[in-house]
């Protein structure tokens, strides 16, 4: 994939010397969270394929969960190596930090309580610069930070840990972040642009269990997604209610 990623994304551009940029500004840092949470769920998917190949649980953790950090980190050098980019601190330590939270919660507690999720809705910012904010759909989900949404989940009956809790156990509450109005990484649209904050329920697909093999891992894959549900938004422009938010 990294090979691919080379010759898709890099081949095109001029290389330089290594280096790094300092990008910790740009996008409202949603590039960031977004580097946290694929660091995270990549670390959570290494935590069980090293269980799956026969490591013990603790070698699991700590190899498996720094599975997206050492795969983002090639990344950067890729960055690091490119002319028309760089290597950058503030993903390192984003990737870190993805890494830690699912090495974290393995060690203490032994499951996921606390997950970060991912969500998407086209927007109209992306016709402004389809360079930088992609030319199709799949371009933008990866892209248009306009439409991305990224959210902390709480599952909570695992926080609080209540016997015989009607609370179904794959019901969480959500805290989202995203940014809108965006259509230059930097001050271009300064005036425009906001930050934005959300409140939800979520829906835990890895607590969802059916007798099927296959429709369990469909369910386990697609878990990085956050289930459309009601949601509060509050910003610098108002406070509003979505019925369904995705």
């Amino acid at each position: 994939s990294l090979i691919g990623l080379n010759q898709l994304w890099y081949s095109g551009y001029p290389r330089s010397r290594f280096h790094f940029i300092n990008d910790n500004r740009e996008w409202l840092q949603m590039d960031k969270m977004g580097h946290v949470s694929a660091s995270y769920y990549t670390g959570v998917i290494g935590i069980k394929a090293y269980e799956w190949a026969g490591f013990s649980r603790k070698k699991a953790i700590w190899y498996g969960g720094m599975t997206g950090s050492v795969f983002l980190t090639i990344i950067e050098f890729l960055d690091g190596t490119s002319q028309q980019w760089g290597a950058s601190s503030g993903d390192l330590i984003a990737n870190t930090t993805g890494s830690l939270l699912a090495i974290g919660q393995a060690l203490v507690w032994n499951t996921q309580k606390i997950q970060l999720k991912y969500s998407y809705s086209p927007t109209k910012w992306a016709n402004i610069n389809p360079g930088q904010l992609g030319k199709n759909h799949l371009e933008r989900s990866l892209k248009d930070y306009n439409g991305q949404t990224y959210w902390i989940t709480f599952n909570i009956n695992s926080i609080l840990n209540i016997e015989n809790s009607n609370i179904p156990n794959w019901l969480g509450f959500s805290i989202g972040y995203s940014g809108d109005a965006m259509t230059q990484p930097f001050a271009e649209d300064k005036a425009m642009r906001y930050r934005q904050y959300y409140l939800s329920l979520d829906v835990d697909l890895n607590k969802i269990k059916t007798k099927s093999k296959i429709v369990n891992s469909v369910l386990y894959t697609f878990g990085f997604l956050k289930f459309p549900m009601p949601s509060l938004e509050f910003s610098n422009k108002n406070v509003s209610f979505h019925p369904i938010y995705y």
